[in-house]
């Protein structure tokens, strides 16, 4: 299946890092989500409830990176993936955080972190 939805650039003032610093005057974090899923019924039925609804998405997303701080983006798309693959009937999902300007000695534009999970890994780790 090749089906997928995307949410691209997400935006979050948030307050994750491993410096003291960082989760006391925050960041700004871009976030990309995709899921895969099967496009078909919503495609013939043109049924929200045939489909993922990214607005929920998206607040389930703002919800972690607004919630407690995590020191590594790691985690933070960790969080995202697992919660995601537990609310929503998607098959995987892709997530990236890049955290903009980072604490970097150095001209870095960001850092970024990748993960893809799917729900038989998910199933398999509980």
């Amino acid at each position: 299946m090749t089906d997928v939805i995307r949410l691209v650039g997400m935006l979050f003032y948030a307050y994750h890092g491993v410096s003291k610093a960082e989760r006391e005057t925050g960041r700004q974090y871009e976030v990309d989500c995709e899921m895969v899923t099967d496009l078909a019924p919503a495609g013939k039925s043109d049924r929200l409830n045939s489909t993922i609804d990214y607005a929920k998405i998206y607040t389930l997303i703002e919800r972690i990176m607004k919630g407690k701080g995590s020191l590594l983006i790691e985690r933070l798309a960790t969080k995202m993936a697992d919660a995601i693959l537990t609310k929503c009937k998607a098959d995987a999902v892709t997530i990236r955080v890049r955290k903009l300007a980072p604490p970097i000695d150095g001209m870095v534009k960001h850092v970024e972190v990748e993960i893809t999970r799917s729900r038989i890994r998910l199933s398999k780790s509980r």
